[in-house]
This record gives structure tokens, sequence and C-alpha cells, in this order.
């Protein structure tokens, strides 16, 4: 089966298009992303110019970066949600708090990484 190279470029620019509107639907209409984002801006720096090495640099960089996408799949599953109906279910209110705690959880892990690298 041959290939079509055009066509698989076609769908890499495609994809790429689609995932940098998602993360500007993300920006403009989630404020804790917009938070975190700004985080980002301030962590990841201090991470790459004060972690000792390669690993301590990708694991500061990384654990930020597990916060950002964990809140995109939270965002997501939230916007499904809502879009499903704005009605009390508790089946909606379960899939939202556990995406919020996957958020929570990915701090929470963030936390421990630089509490490592930084006192021990």
């Amino acid at each position: 089966m041959k290939h079509n190279k055009k066509a698989y470029f076609k769908r890499i620019i495609s994809a790429t298009k689609y995932s940098l509107k998602g993360l500007k639907s993300a920006y403009i209409y989630e404020a804790a992303f917009r938070q975190e984002v700004w985080c980002c801006f301030i962590f990841i720096p201090i991470g790459l110019i004060f972690g000792d090495n390669a690993i301590e640099k990708s694991l500061l960089v990384a654990s930020i970066l597990i916060v950002l996408i964990v809140e995109l799949i939270n965002s997501a599953i939230e916007a499904v949600v809502d879009r499903i109906g704005y009605e009390i279910n508790e089946l909606s209110g379960r899939a939202k708090d556990m995406g919020s705690s996957a958020v929570f959880v990915s701090i929470i892990l963030a936390f421990i990484v630089w509490f490592i690298i930084f006192v021990f």
C-alpha cells in the first residue's frame, strides 16, 4: 500500500490547527488555564535555570506542563458535560469533580517534584 505524502502532511497541518484552536479556546474561556499558563511562564524558566542537570530540568518542566495537560482534559470534560445540559445531575457532578481532582493531584505532583529537587 502506497502512502500519499501530501495527505500525510495535510493531516498533520490540520491536526496542528485544531490543537492550536483548542489552546486558544482554553485560554479565552478557562480562567484556571490562563492562571496556569502564567505560572508556566514563571516556573519553567526557574526550573531551567536552577535545575542542576538535564534530568532535574526535565522533571521540573514536565511536572509543570502536566498540570496544563490535565487542565485541558478537565476543561474538555466540563465542556462536554455542560453541552449535555446545565441541570443538576449526580453523574455530571461526579465527572466534573473527578476532572477537578485530577488537576489537584497534578498540582500536588508538581509540588512534590519541586520540593524533592530543591529541598533534598
